[in-house]
């Protein structure tokens, strides 16, 4: 029944003075079609999407867990997918009024939708606009029409720069997401999109490597794809150029004018807290004594009927004493200015001092530096960041 939770069993050897911050995270399942890369939780759409449907139960979703997270502010949302430019403006209206009515957001809350370039058009956002969205998230990946086709994108270089364009005159924040190592892609043709992407002047970037994920169509048919040795070399260049261009660096694939960080991301990456609804959606809780992870049905059939009742979880569990050490550096790791040692205190409830050995390792290797403050990733542990994290997993 709504307003119903799960008993949580605390771990007394973990004591927050002060929750994290929290995020809303509300994931949209429908795509016009599913890219042979994503091993995102998407669905193709066939027929008329069951909006109203959809938003009501995303609502009821989101009244289960405000027993969870009574008071607390919310200072961003993010609405993600699939794609979810495809909701009507109508539906994203009544969505964004029924979260603002349950939940105490942030006057200056980031309010990001992501959309495609084939999904958009200058009418629609306007009206996201006026709806509240006051930042975009453009799937552009490259404007290159070989490379668009090859990853299965429903636009074409010219949609890309049109929809851009389009999104730059509507919002004063807007990213842009590129990738580079593509199924046959020189190192002039990746230099070529990053031109393109900074000629448009966003506020924002993330250039993504391509990843062969597994429950991909790439998994199972792969494509010829540059070899590591080239998508180092790409990597290096994609940054350099960014960089020249003014944009700062700062995690792992996320590039940024002086304040336009992504202060969503930037939560999860600070291991903050977030409340996670929609099919498949994640969410982070912390409570006083323990930190608590669930997520939502994936299939949007079964979490339609099932939103608002304690059935609509996939998986809960509580995160051990053990694995909060991963779970802290997983994330907070791949910010590039790395992390305030207090901060492991206050996001996990533990002390650090048990992790001083890893500390030291990860410093003699040349991974990470450190002071009596700040633990900071090298330049070759934000290259090799899984064998940095790797030493302080369970």
């Amino acid at each position: 029944m709504a307003g119903s939770s799960s008993p949580i069993t605390p771990h007394s050897s973990l004591q927050f003075s002060t929750l994290p911050p929290l995020s809303l995270y509300i994931h949209v399942p429908w795509c016009v079609r599913k890219c042979p890369y994503c091993d995102f939780n998407s669905h193709e759409a066939r027929g008329e999407l069951p909006e109203d449907q959809y938003v009501a139960a995303l609502l009821a979703d989101l009244e289960a867990v405000l027993p969870q997270v009574w008071g607390r502010p919310v200072l961003t949302v993010f609405i993600g997918g699939g794609t979810p430019s495809l909701l009507s403006v109508r539906a994203l209206d009544t969505l964004l009024s029924g979260v603002r009515a349950r939940l105490p957001l942030a006057a200056d809350a980031e309010i990001t939708l992501e959309a495609n370039p084939g999904t958009v058009e200058a009418e629609k956002f306007a009206g996201f606009r006026a709806a509240g969205i006051n930042r975009v998230s453009l799937g552009i990946q490259s404007f290159n029409d070989a490379h668009l086709k090859a990853l299965g994108r429903i636009h074409d270089a010219a949609e890309a720069r049109r929809a851009a364009e389009l999104a730059l005159k509507v919002f004063d924040n807007v990213n842009l997401d590129l990738m580079y190592a593509l199924p046959r892609q020189t190192p002039e043709e990746a230099a070529a999109d990053v031109a393109a992407a900074v000629a448009l002047a966003p506020q924002h970037l993330s250039a993504y490597h391509l990843t062969i994920e597994p429950n991909t169509l790439f998994h199972h048919q792969p494509p010829v794809v540059p070899d590591d040795d080239t998508a180092a070399g790409m990597q290096d260049a994609v940054e350099a150029q960014l960089a020249a261009a003014g944009y700062q660096h700062y995690e792992t694939s996320a590039f940024a004018r002086p304040g336009r960080q992504c202060r969503h991301n930037l939560n999860y990456w600070g291991f903050g807290d977030y409340i996670g609804i929609g099919a498949g959606a994640h969410e982070k809780l912390s409570f006083k004594n323990n930190i608590l992870r669930r997520s939502r049905l994936r299939q949007p059939k079964a979490y339609l009927a099932a939103a608002g009742s304690l059935v609509m979880f996939g998986e809960q569990r509580e995160l051990t004493p053990a694995e909060l050490p991963g779970e802290f550096m997983m994330n907070a790791l791949r910010l590039n200015e790395g992390f305030d040692l207090e901060l492991y205190r206050a996001r996990t409830g533990c002390d650090i001092t048990p992790l001083l050995p890893q500390l030291d390792a990860a410093e003699a290797s040349g991974l990470l530096t450190r002071d009596h403050r700040r633990a900071t990733p090298t330049p070759l542990g934000r290259r090799f960041l899984n064998d940095l994290i790797a030493l302080f997993l369970d």
